[in-house]
């Protein structure tokens, strides 16, 4: 009857929902009558078990690819539904699935040990077990985090027998767009304490693991239980989507083991090393460079977890790879499972695997990803959010909230930049400010503080290998061991010949912690006066100097270059020259007086050399000196447990020691060493250990700069370059090639009683200011014809140098058992003490200080004194100039200044308009008289060009690469009949003028 109620629909509703209601209770959910899709364990293992779906088809015609699970999802989200699951769906596409079930590592044997490294090298052996059965290279593909585990199984194998790589929603810059839109700020400091604190002792539970997914969306996941709710007494409405209900609110989920978590938190949140490379795997440094195969990946366009501009980062780590993706109008979990997922994305999986593999065409939803970067905040558009969030209006409102954080966040940059730095570097200036006299500091005692703090952190990393501070720490007490075996005690002055290695490093670290004194040597013709001046009758040598060593010092003892049988040192007689690895150091009985990290800050520690003009002077560095420059230099350039040094410069020039190795240390950074110099190895291993700070010296980045194959696109993980002695050219080409990074210039007088840095960048060729905490500098008026400051008649005292003009540098005797060379009192006030360090300097209007040579270097023509740094620094400037080098010629009074250049690749000559425009900023009178171009400067082992190997070739032969400066200081070319015109009988005229 019209208008009465439907009772008996009614009373059928309520009976069906409590019907559905008690099976969903009872067992969980409603009975599908869906089968999984038959499959195959074809292995088993103490990690995975890999299943072959469809085993009874032979797969003759088909490709095969590999599935990856992330780490706390079921191996079964590939098989969710019958009709769209992913082995489903690409069997028909003629693809077998090969699925790496990790098991649920609770109830596995060890499971809750694993760690990342373990899932990597499984994924490893399972690609090589599939590709023995088949015959053929596969595919690898993973969701979320297994596509993670994809892409680094790839770099460690690079790309070794994968025909492609497929991955979905998974992040590789994660830092540029975290989860839910979390700062970086917040979300990295977070991240590094709970890795190293919380999931190296515990580890997360299946249901903890849910749970965290399903709070990522909360709004979605509240309004799909009250539709399942409204619709439990439709069966037939929930029976299409149950399977996928249960797999996501009980099913799906398995335990994260604590160690593998820490690990990933560690290396690819804390320090983003997929993106800058340097991720270690099975103690093998790997790279996302690595890849080179074709790589594919599914953006979520509106996946709030694997957030596509974090996806898309894949196309800058990989830049060797063909990367190509498919965007989808979906979430995360919509990518792989749902109707979505069956209709476009397995699908577009099936088509690309028969596209690489020569059978089809490309995919229409497939398109080459853009180098570029184009989104902005997490790369999920207003349009995307808008049109997925129609009838979930939390979800727009969290949009809006982040949009907005991250324009305050905008805002806020640079406080929070200072506010980071302030934090980082306060620290250690506060403890160099507290170093006394008797203060216990040391590189030892530094190297020891690391290992406790952060043993299992790597340190060093070399021939893509890596040694962890523990382990280092253990080389280092071996080596002591080996010392004290070999008669060496507190005190002794040791000299060191080796190549910057993980062995020389331990060695030098090993001598700081016995007390003993370090003595760097190099190879060069001075090498007997340099162990004369440093009173040395030992030497540690690797196997590389052991001859050069042995001719000029009776006692020699041979470190590095491996333990091997093929390592034989035949000359090792036990006495005059001593295999230390041959010492066992559990059977040396370690002596009474033995106490580790015995330094104290005026103790000497080190002893290094420097030259000037053809004169070795020897440089004596005390522990409160080493730590002025070590923890000085890290705070100067930033440098964190985030970082990795490459470590170009030889051990026995102050750069290589103080600067790089020092900085290191107190910044906890991990350091990489090279085996060798040439722009294709630089490249190579910048990108593959992800290094973020290159250390120099001098000319040691000319050659790869200016080579070919010189590609900055491959440097995107370098920020800082720090050294000394940059060319001006070298500068100005990092700076337009690499503008993401900066160059620090380090400046430290011979004796180190002053120690600059160009901190901001500003100024090329600019030495900066005194590093902060270190001795405060000066520059006093002095005369470089009188050779002696120049006294104010009014007071008495030394007149201070006003900007403009050049004067001596003085550096503040604070400390008094810091005095290395001349100390003066009285100079500026009364009771004042400065050390004299013998280095010219000239202060602009802003206060920076620029280098204009030692003393001993001005160059004294009739004219008055000519300084030969800035005409370097002028001539470098020139396009076409790659070297020069100034010296002079004559005797004081009389010199003439030359200059000797070489040129860049390409070119063939010089114009005197060059010359002429390139030295403009000079005055006439301080311009070089001649310029002449060399086929070749030769250089030091620090890269230094050495002028007084070029000063002995005295004048050069008139030539068409020859030209001279007339009274007006202009250039001419130098000829035949000019030079008749010129009077030169003044000075000798040298044997070889080298101008061809």
């Amino acid at each position: 009857m019209k208008g009465l109620p439907n009772v008996a629909g009614t009373v059928g509703r309520i009976v069906a929902t409590a019907q559905n209601g008690l099976e969903v209770i009872r067992m969980g959910g409603l009975d599908t009558g869906t089968e999984p899709t038959p499959y195959k364990v074809v292995e088993t293992e103490k990690m995975y078990r890999l299943r072959r779906y469809f085993p009874d088809d032979a797969g003759d015609g088909f490709a095969h690819i590999i599935l990856i699970p992330p780490m706390m999802v079921s191996a079964n989200v590939y098989d969710v539904t019958q009709e769209n699951g992913a082995v489903s769906v690409l069997y028909r596409h003629k693809v077998i699935p090969w699925v790496v079930d990790f098991g649920s590592p609770d109830h596995e044997e060890g499971g809750m040990e694993r760690t990342l490294t373990d899932h990597v090298v499984a994924i490893s052996r399972v690609i090589d077990l599939v590709r023995r059965v088949v015959g053929q290279d596969v595919h690898l593909g993973g969701y979320s985090q297994g596509g993670m585990f994809a892409y680094q199984t790839a770099a460690y194998r690079r790309s070794e027998g994968l025909a492609s790589v497929v991955t979905f929603g998974s992040p590789v810059d994660v830092l540029a767009a975290l989860p839910l839109g979390l700062p970086a700020q917040l979300v990295v400091p977070g991240a590094e304490f709970v890795a190293d604190n919380v999931f190296n002792r515990l580890w997360i539970p299946s249901w903890l693991a849910r749970t965290g997914f399903q709070l990522a969306d909360p709004v979605k996941t509240a309004r799909s239980r009250i539709d399942f709710l409204r619709k439990l007494h439709d069966r037939d409405a929930l029976l299409p989507r149950e399977d996928q209900r249960r797999f996501i609110e009980q099913e799906g989920w398995v335990a994260w083991s604590g160690p593998a978590v820490a690990e990933l938190l560690r290396q690819f949140v804390v320090h983003n090393r997929m993106m800058s490379g340097g991720f270690v795997i099975d103690g093998e440094v790997v790279s996302m460079t690595e890849i080179t195969c074709p790589v594919l990946a599914f953006v979520g366009e509106t996946d709030d977890i694997g957030q596509p501009l974090a996806v898309r980062g894949i196309v800058r780590a990989a830049p060797d790879a063909e990367v190509y993706e498919t965007a989808a109008p979906v979430g995360h979990f919509g990518l792989v499972v749902g109707s979505n997922a069956g209709r476009l994305t397995w699908p577009t999986v099936g088509e690309w695997i028969q596209w690489r593999e020569g059978n089809g065409e490309q995919p229409a939803a497939v398109t080459p990803m853009s180098r570029t970067r184009s989104e902005s905040g997490s790369g999920i558009s207003w349009s995307n959010r808008l049109t997925y969030g129609v009838g979930q209006v939390a979800g727009a409102g969290t949009a809006v909230s982040k949009e907005l954080l991250e324009a305050v966040n905008s805002l806020q940059r640079t406080t929070r930049a200072v506010a980071t730095e302030s934090v980082r570097t306060v620290p250690r200036l506060f403890r160099l400010g507290q170093i006394q006299p008797s203060t216990r500091v040391s590189l030892g005692k530094l190297m020891s503080e690391n290992a406790k703090r952060t043993p299992h952190d790597e340190v060093f990393l070399f021939e893509d290998r890596v040694l962890t501070h523990t382990q280092v720490n253990a080389r280092i007490d071996n080596v002591v061991a080996g010392l004290i075996e070999c008669g060496i005690r507190p005190g002794v002055h040791v000299g060191l010949m080796m190549d910057p290695r993980p062995s020389a490093l331990v060695t030098i670290a090993a001598l700081s912690r016995l007390g003993a004194v370090a003595v760097l040597l190099s190879s060069s013709d001075a090498l007997p006066e340099m162990l004369t001046l440093a009173e040395t009758r030992i030497i540690v040598s690797d196997p590389v100097h052991l001859d050069r060593a042995a001719a000029v010092c009776d006692r020699v003892l041979v470190l590095g270059g491996g333990s091997s049988d093929a390592r034989a040192i035949e000359r090792a007689d036990g006495e005059h020259i001593v295999d230390m690895e041959k010492i066992d150091p559990e059977r040396v009985r370690m002596p009474v007086w033995y106490r580790p990290d015995p330094g104290l800050a005026g103790d000497l520690a080190f002893i290094l050399f420097t030259e000037t003009q053809g004169r070795l002077n020897r440089w004596s560095v005390t522990n409160h000196r080493f730590a002025m420059s070590a923890f000085g230099a890290a705070a100067a350039a930033g440098l964190s447990n985030r970082d990795t040094v490459y470590c170009l410069p030889p051990l026995h020039h102050a750069s290589g020691l103080l600067t790089t190795l020092g900085a290191t240390a107190a910044g906890r950074s991990r350091i990489a060493l090279s085996t060798g110099i040439d722009p294709e190895r630089f490249t190579r291993e910048v990108r593959r250990y992800g290094v973020t700070v290159v250390s120099y010296t001098w000319n040691m980045l000319a050659d790869i700069v200016d080579a070919p194959e010189f590609d900055p696109g491959q440097l995107g993980s370098v920020r800082l370059f720090m050294g000394s002695g940059l060319s001006a050219w070298v500068w100005t080409r990092l700076r337009e090639t690499l503008p993401n990074a900066r160059v620090l210039e380090f400046f430290a007088t011979a004796d180190g009683s002053a120690i600059l840095a160009n901190v901001d960048d500003s100024k090329i060729g600019a030495m900066g200011r005194a590093l902060p905490e270190t001795n405060p500098v000066r520059v006093a008026a002095y005369d470089p014809v009188a050779e002696r400051m120049e006294i104010d008649r009014d007071t008495g005292f030394v007149r201070e140098a006003g900007p403009g003009e050049v004067g001596m540098l003085v550096a503040h005797a604070g400390q008094r058992f810091e005095a290395a060379g001349l100390v003066l009192r009285d100079v500026f006030r009364p009771h004042d003490r400065w050390e004299v360090g013998g280095s010219l300097f000239q202060s602009d209007a802003d206060g920076d200080l620029w280098y204009m040579g030692s003393a001993q270097a001005v160059i004294r023509s009739r004219s008055g004194p000519i300084y030969p740094v800035p005409i370097q620094h002028a001539l470098s400037l020139i396009p076409d100039i790659k070297l020069a080098a100034v010296y002079a010629v004559g005797e004081p009074g009389e010199q003439l200044a030359v200059a000797a250049v070489t040129l860049r690749g390409g070119a063939t000559s010089l114009t005197p308009t060059q010359i002429r425009v390139g030295l403009g900023e000079l005055p006439a009178a301080e311009r070089p008289h001649l310029v002449w171009v060399a086929d070749s400067i030769p250089l030091s082992e620090s890269f230094r060009a050495m002028t007084s190997r070029i000063a002995a070739r005295g004048l050069p032969k008139p030539g068409p690469r020859v030209w001279y400066r007339d009274q007006d200081g202009r250039y001419r070319r130098y000829t035949a009949s000019a030079a008749a015109t010129i009077d030169w009988t003044a000075l000798p005229a040298g044997d070889d003028g080298g101008a061809e």
